[in-house]
């Protein structure tokens, strides 16, 4: 069955208890505020990305320069809404991985919070998984370690969201010379990936996406919108 964000997650809450710091895969889905078409079209399959929409894509793609337990795996930009995975290390240094016991996937419907190059042609970003990061070892190893650390923050996913949503609205909204009005929705689509199979699924999902717009949910053309 092919993944839908907007359908598996409509009935979801936010799940109680969990710690979004922990070490794991997380797909993001971000809406514009009313779902607006604020950043760009799309053309024959291919997402024509416009000024704005830069603006989102630089700030997402910098998300891991300002957390240092963040790498950035698959991304898209759509006409009025994004697409990512962030992937948060368990430890300071280390990456993240999966538990493969775990073949169920929790769905959840975030509140108020924060790739795969190809999708915007522009990009020159890689989906591929990064490899670990060395644990330095050492005096000197670990200075170096604890002074990164002062200037790179490890946050939760709220966090990263809650920032990323912050700056760019601030940016577009200085180049749309206006104040103090929406970007972006309020809420937002959180999925834990509990596996690689719901990892490539999920990659191959933000792949197509820009094939399929037309039949989107999130097309501000589509029957079902609420």
């Amino acid at each position: 069955m092919t993944y839908d964000p907007i359908k598996h997650n409509r009935h979801s809450i936010r799940l109680q208890n969990y710690d979004y710091s922990a070490s794991g895969a997380y797909f993001i889905t971000i809406c514009t505020y009313q779902r607006d078409c604020l950043f760009g079209e799309i053309t024959d399959g291919v997402m024509q990305i416009n000024q704005l929409g830069k603006v989102a894509r630089s700030h997402w793609m910098n998300l891991n320069k300002h957390h240092l337990n963040l790498d950035l795996d698959a991304f898209v930009i759509m006409p009025n809404h994004l697409h990512g995975i962030l992937i948060l290390s368990g430890d300071r240094y280390g990456r993240a991985g999966f538990d493969r016991e775990l073949s169920v996937t929790t769905e959840i419907l975030s509140g108020d919070r924060y790739g795969r190059a190809g999708f915007d042609r522009e990009s020159s970003a890689t989906t591929e998984i990064l490899s670990a990061k060395p644990v330095p070892t050492g005096i000197s190893g670990m200075q170096s370690a604890f002074a990164h650390q002062q200037n790179s923050k490890c946050h939760a996913v709220p966090d990263i969201i809650r920032g990323f949503k912050t700056f760019s609205a601030r940016e577009i909204n200085r180049i749309r010379r206006i104040s103090k009005v929406p970007v972006w929705q309020r809420n937002y689509y959180e999925h834990i990936i509990r596996n690689e199979e719901s990892l490539e699924r999920i990659r191959d999902y933000i792949d197509r996406n820009p094939m399929s717009w037309y039949l989107d949910k999130l097309h501000p053309d589509d029957p079902s919108r609420p």
